[in-house]
């Protein structure tokens, strides 16, 4: 975990942080911090102490999006990037790959969040913000359209025109006129932030089985382009397999018993947290 030079990774279970570690340069992505990223990503996905996720910038910014250099780079290529391998099973776009993540990803927005570093709020599962941060798509004002998966995310959060005006204009919008358009979930003082975020993990910890939170985040975003039968069809199944697994034994014996279930982790046999 020490290896990292720009993020900062612990785990203190049940929760993995993730501290974008660049805070000279807003956060900025590199290719080198996407590939951290990921790599911390992938390993509080494999531990089993591990419940959820919560990722936050150092300093004033959570992540201005690309760094310029970068951009610089992108942009002055002759031709469009080659498409992705047709057998290739990844998403394309940045941090689309957290839609996957079976555990909750949260958000913790701590300043401004732009281009890319929407996209990576965006992706998350859940976005609570400090009072101090600020929002803004950006991408049309470099010239580029609605990029890694914006276009179909925004309009589901907070409407086709909002979604629109938002992507068009690239305005800066504060948390406040966030929270209002369902862009984020919560907005608490800038010392609330990460507690308020680890709260929410620990909270599932105490009262939610792993595997159900995984199977549930899978069906919602899995759902969120299907007809409803197919979904209901869908659901039918996974409800039949969870119902008799030891998990829902455990949590009608916390009812009976008036206690806190005692849920495995992911990773981890039936049984071995109680």
């Amino acid at each position: 975990m020490s290896n990292y030079t720009d993020i900062q990774f612990e785990i203190d279970d049940p929760v993995a942080l993730i501290r974008l570690n660049r805070p000279d340069k807003l956060n900025a992505f590199t290719y080198h911090t996407l590939g951290e990223i990921r790599s911390a990503i992938d390993t509080a996905a494999a531990d089993a102490r591990v419940v959820g996720i919560v990722i936050t910038g150092n300093g004033r910014g959570f992540s201005a999006g690309l760094d310029s250099q970068v951009l610089a780079d992108v942009t002055s290529r002759d031709a469009p990037p080659e498409d992705s391998a047709p057998d290739s099973d990844e998403l394309p776009g940045i941090f689309s790959y957290l839609l996957e993540v079976p555990k909750p990803v949260i958000a913790a927005v701590n300043g401004v969040a732009a281009g890319g570093g929407l996209i990576l709020a965006l992706m998350s599962d859940l976005r609570i913000a400090s009072s101090a941060a600020s929002f803004t798509t950006v991408f049309l004002k470099r010239g580029l359209i609605s990029e890694h998966g914006s276009s179909w995310l925004l309009p589901r959060l907070v409407g086709v025109s909002r979604a629109l005006d938002l992507l068009w204009m690239s305005d800066r919008i504060d948390a406040e006129a966030a929270l209002t358009m369902g862009l984020v979930d919560r907005v608490v003082a800038p010392d609330e932030l990460l507690e308020t975020a680890r709260a929410y993990i620990q909270r599932l910890a105490d009262t939610s089985p792993p595997a159900a939170i995984a199977e549930t985040k899978r069906l919602v975003y899995r759902h969120l382009g299907t007809g409803y039968e197919q979904a209901l069809r869908e659901a039918e199944v996974s409800q039949n397999r969870f119902v008799t697994a030891p998990d829902a034994a455990e949590g009608a014996r916390a009812l009976m018993e008036k206690r806190l279930p005692h849920f495995a982790r992911l990773g981890e046999k039936p049984g071995a947290n109680g």
